[in-house]
Parts: structure tokens; C-alpha cells; sequence
């Protein structure tokens, strides 16, 4: 009886527990929903493709794509010389590692991606369960995953060559050992796909859900790529490679696959549902304002597809985008800024090229400049806004300041966004700041998120795309016809010349009005001119000279010797290599060229 009171709770136990319910022990978590209901609820598979947005590539990480190529470099270096002189390697990605803090590379990265492949895919085996009210409205969802899963696998072409097909939801039991399907299989398969998609989407839309629009524009994106120097080149680029259908094609007709990417940009245009923003400006000075609101304005009639964050999906950095790449005498971090290279790059506002070499230009380098200079670019001497509390005393009058100032004793100190400014930490060496996408309204000082959306595409590309093809089928007169919209929307000459003389104002045009939104860092590969791209970061020098008044003399402008950043490209890093991971997984993976 003594050990009465230890078996008796055991005897309840056991009588409880046969008397329960069976369901007793397959009771729904209340945190989450089973598959079961997912797939037959409408209101549940919303959500679930919601995530799948989610987890596309946001630019606007703590470092950008930019920085990867002759745009921008970032002030705290954090690895990227070492990438930038092509030296990555299947076991060290360096800051384009999926795991890597700059979170640069994370929804692009191969694991990332083919997670959420799979997600897509998974979709694609359950949709039948689903009971919609109409069939449009189940058209609308299943073309929307079918336009992602296209531009998941784009983004994974662009960066590797062709890569494995896959087209459903593998579980942990299966084989995984799947091969590379050809760089010609993938491009088919993204058309194909995309055009499955367009049939299903509606015109319409906020723009942050795929569309028709978004479909063709993708396919117009991935045929162009397709049509280029790097994917015709046969791998010349690549040494003795034997499995050179991987990288590229290895025939077929070239002229075929330029007009298959006209055909393609040319629906987008066909469709009448876009349109350049503040297409005909009517001064210099709205030519700049009208382009910078391109990407401080939601959903202008120029935006086909946005990729919009908040808290939740984004968070630090992308809300705090603002912060981390204004100049630091406003308190912000200059985590990215231009390179000399790309502000020298802008031309005279005559249409002429800007050159060190000319007194005139030298004398005055930001003085009748293309528009979109003023737009995109933050320069000594341009006014931002009104500088904050603690630092407006110092600046009543909100002018950047990256020139150095000479001192009764002889010596120089920087201006307030130089690292002689208030942060000794943050300043951008080169001299130059983004101005781009940085939202001058919002209060970085307070604490409050930017939160605008990344113009995943956009007309004005659309329209390049379409130029550059017209100039490759040898159709100048309506690849000017086209370019020359653009030019005029940025307040610039109408371009007459002909021949190389248009392939290169082409590739000029292309590369200040796509700047920094992640098309260099491709055109530079795709064109094969990247061993030129990449050449050591640059920045400019500007001192002002102290007058025996008191005053400082008008700002005399150098190239500034220093090498901000070294870098060099060898031919591997026209691809990224597949990491030593994904080769151990995966036996039937053949790695990259040069790798």
C-alpha cells in the first residue's frame, strides 16, 4: 500500500487515454494550416504565393549589384576587391555568397533559388485541389506563378549558363543527381514559359503582381540576353571547355534569335499599356526632376513589374536603403557611391563626350552635363536638402560637400561628406554619392524607413531592348526612332549617326539610363567588353584654395590618383561558379568554365 500513491496517477492516465478520442493525438497545430486545407482554399494558396514573392530578389541589399561592376563601390571595401579581380571560387563566393551578410546574392543564390522553385512547383501539383468562383481568377494565380518561376530560373541562367530543369517538387527520398540542361534548353524553356504565362495573366494590375506586361517583358530580357556576343560566342572565352552547350550556343542562326528578342520587346510596345514618364520635359531642369521621380513615385505609367518590401519581407537593410547610401553629413552611412569612371561617363548636354582632357570641362565638370547626371548622381557643389539639426550651422545652404578646403596652416580638410566631415567613419573616397532612388523627404536622423518599391522592369527598357535589336538586324532608322524617345525624355540631342557611331551611343544610352537598377553588371558579359569594364575605382579630387580675404577660391577639379579599389577581370568571372557544395550534392553537375 506504501507505493499506493505513485500507481494510482498512472492508473488515470491509462484510463484517460483509452477512453479519448483517437483524434486525441492528431489534434491541427493551431499556428499553422495542414496541406490538406491549403490546397482546397483560395484564401489560403494567396498567402503561399505571396511568399514566393517574397523571396525574389530585392536589390536594395547593404551591397548592390553595382558595386560588382563599373557603377558604384562601397566605402567599407567588405571583400568585394578581391571578387571584383575575379577571384572568386567554387569554395569562397565572397560577398556573393547566399550566406553572406551584404545579402547582395541570398534570393539569387542556387540553393535559394531552387527552394523556391520548388515552392512554385509544389504549387503546380496542388492548384487542381483548389475550387475558385471563376476560371480568370484561377488563370490570374496560376500565371503568376508560372511568370515567377521564369524569372527565378532567368536570373539563375544569367549568372551560370544552363542549369538544371527542374519542373517538380523533389522530397528527401528522391535522387537528386540531375544534370545541367543546355544554355538552348533553358532560354526555350523561360519563353515558353513566359509566353504560357502571358496567355493567362490579365493586362491589368497593381504592378506588384505579375501581368501580361511582366510576362513579355521578361521574355523580351531573356531573348536579348540570348541574342547577344557572350551567348553566340561558341565559348571562345573559355579555354578548351568541352561542354560548351552549357554556356552558350553552339549553332543555329544568330539572325533568328535577333529577331525573336525584337519580336518579343516589340509586344511589350504593341500592348499600348505603357508609356515614358514625363516624356517631353520642358526645361533642363524637369528633364532631371521628371527622371528622378521615375523612382520616388509608385506605380507610374512606365512601371510594368515592382518588387516591393517592408518589415516584414525586407527590414534592415532594404527599408533603411536611404540611410545606408546618403551622404554623411546628413547622418547617412555613403555605403555605395559612384565611381568616377561612371560620372565621367555622362555626356555634355550637346551630346558631345565629357573629357578630363578638354580645359573647359575640367574647368567646370558638372556644368551642362546630361540631365540624368544631376539625377542620379550627388556632387560637390549640388544642393540634397537642408542638412540636419546638428550640422545645418555649418551648411544653412544643404550643399554637398566632397571638395578639400585649404587651411591658415597650409594643410586641406575635407568637407562635411568627406571623412574630415562629422562621421569619420561613412564617407564615400570617390567624391561622388547616389542620388538615385534615395527618397529626400524621408528623416534618416529619425529613424523612418524608405520604402519605395524596386522597378524590376520598366518601359524604358522595353524600348532599349527593342533598339538594340533593330540595330543588330541592321534596322537603324526604328531603332533611332525608339532611341531617340528616350533621349528626348531625358533632354538630350536626338542621335543621328549611323554604323558603330549607333552601337555605341546605343550602349551609352543604355548605360545612364538603366544606371545602377542592375543591367550593367549583365551588358558588360553579355556585350564582352567586361576586361574593359573593369578597370581600378576612381574618384575625383577637388580642393579649394584660401584667398588672403578669407574666402576660398572657386574649386579647382583633378582625377584623383588614388585607386579606391583594385580590380580585374579574368575571363571566369563571366559566370559564376556552381559552389563545391552543390558539386558534392550533385555528382552529375559540371562546374563553370575556368573553375
Amino acid at each position: 500500500m506504501k507505493h499506493l500513491h505513485k500507481i494510482l496517477p498512472i492508473l488515470f492516465l491509462m484510463i484517460l487515454l483509452s477512453s479519448c478520442n483517437k483524434d486525441f493525438l492528431n489534434t491541427v497545430p493551431k499556428d499553422k494550416y495542414s496541406d490538406e486545407l491549403l490546397w482546397k482554399d483560395p484564401n489560403l494558396i494567396r498567402p503561399y504565393v505571396n511568399g514566393i514573392y517574397q523571396k525574389i530578389h530585392n536589390p536594395f541589399g547593404t551591397l548592390w549589384l553595382s558595386s560588382f561592376v563599373d557603377e558604384t563601390m562601397t566605402q567599407g571595401f567588405w571583400g568585394l576587391s578581391s571578387i571584383n579581380s575575379s577571384l572568386l571560387n567554387p569554395s569562397d563566393l565572397g560577398a556573393l555568397d547566399p550566406n553572406h551578410w551584404g545579402q547582395t546574392m541570398q534570393p539569387l543564390s542556387w540553393e535559394k533559388a531552387y527552394k523556391n522553385i520548388r515552392a512554385c512547383n509544389l504549387f503546380f501539383e496542388n492548384i487542381e485541389k483548389a475550387t475558385y468562383g471563376s476560371q480568370a481568377e484561377k488563370d490570374q494565380i496560376v500565371g503568376e506563378v508560372t511568370f515567377l518561376r521564369a524569372y527565378i530560373y532567368h536570373w539563375l541562367v544569367a549568372l551560370h549558363g544552363g542549369v538544371p530543369l527542374i519542373t517538380k517538387s523533389y522530397s528527401a527520398t528522391d535522387n537528386f543527381e540531375i544534370a545541367r540542361n543546355s544554355y538552348a534548353e533553358c532560354i526555350d524553356f523561360i519563353a515558353s514559359e513566359c509566353d504560357k504565362a502571358a496567355s493567362l495573366l490579365s493586362l491589368d494590375g497593381d504592378k506588384v503582381r505579375a501581368s501580361k506586361g511582366a510576362a513579355l517583358a521578361l521574355k523580351a530580357r531573356a531573348l536579348l540576353y540570348a541574342a547577344s556576343d557572350f551567348a553566340n560566342s561558341n565559348a571562345s572565352w573559355a579555354g578548351g571547355y568541352a561542354q560548351k552547350e552549357l554556356v552558350g550556343y553552339v549553332g543555329g542562326d544568330r539572325t533568328a534569335r535577333w529577331q525573336a528578342a525584337k519580336a518579343a520587346a516589340k509586344s511589350v510596345i504593341d500592348l499600348n499599356k505603357y508609356s515614358l514618364y514625363n516624356p517631353n520635359p520642358a526645361s533642363t531642369a524637369d528633364a532631371v526632376k521628371g527622371y528622378q521621380d521615375i523612382f520616388l513615385t509608385y506605380k507610374t505609367e512606365e512601371d510594368i513589374f515592382q518588387i516591393t518590401y517592408d518589415y516584414q519581407n525586407g527590414g534592415w537593410p532594404f527599408t533603411y536603403m536611404g540611410q545606408s547610401n546618403s551622404p554623411n553629413g546628413w547622418h547617412g552611412w555613403g555605403g555605395q557611391g559612384p565611381v568616377g569612371q561612371m560620372a565621367d561617363a555622362y555626356e555634355m548636354s550637346d551630346g558631345s563626350k565629357f573629357s578630363w582632357s578638354n580645359p573647359a570641362h575640367k574647368t567646370a565638370p558638372y556644368i551642362n552635363r546630361d540631365p540624368r547626371f544631376a539625377a542620379s548622381i550627388l556632387y560637390d557643389g549640388a544642393y540634397y536638402k537642408e542638412r540636419p539639426l546638428d550640422v545645418r550651422a555649418a551648411d544653412p545652404l544643404g550643399r554637398v560637400q566632397t571638395g578639400f578646403y585649404k587651411q591658415a596652416d597650409g594643410l586641406y580638410k575635407g568637407g562635411l561628406d568627406t571623412k574630415d566631415g562629422i562621421d569619420n567613419w561613412n564617407a564615400m573616397p570617390t567624391g561622388y554619392y547616389l542620388r538615385k532612388f534615395i527618397d529626400p523627404k524621408v528623416d534618416i536622423t529619425a529613424g523612418v524607413p524608405q520604402k519605395l518599391p524596386w522597378k524590376a522592369f520598366r518601359y524604358a527598357e522595353i524600348i532599349l531592348n527593342y533598339a538594340e535589336a533593330c540595330i543588330e538586324l541592321g534596322e537603324e532608322a526604328e531603332a533611332k526612332l525608339y532611341l531617340n524617345k528616350i533621349r528626348t525624355r531625358a533632354g538630350m540631342p536626338l542621335i543621328t549617326v549611323s554604323g558603330q557611331a549607333l552601337k555605341d551611343e546605343y550602349r551609352y544610352e543604355r548605360r545612364v539610363e538603366l544606371a545602377f537598377e542592375q543591367h550593367r553588371f549583365f551588358d558588360v558579359r553579355r556585350w564582352m567588353i567586361a576586361s574593359s569594364a573593369y578597370t581600378n575605382a576612381e574618384g575625383i579630387l577637388i580642393t579649394y584654395d584660401l584667398l588672403p580675404n578669407g574666402q576660398y577660391a572657386s574649386p579647382v577639379y583633378a582625377k584623383n590618383a588614388t585607386t579606391w579599389e583594385n580590380r580585374n577581370f579574368k575571363n571566369n568571372f563571366y559566370l559564376l561558379p556552381i559552389t563545391i557544395s552543390e558539386m558534392n550534392r550533385n555528382p552529375k553537375l559540371i562546374q563553370n568554365p575556368l573553375y
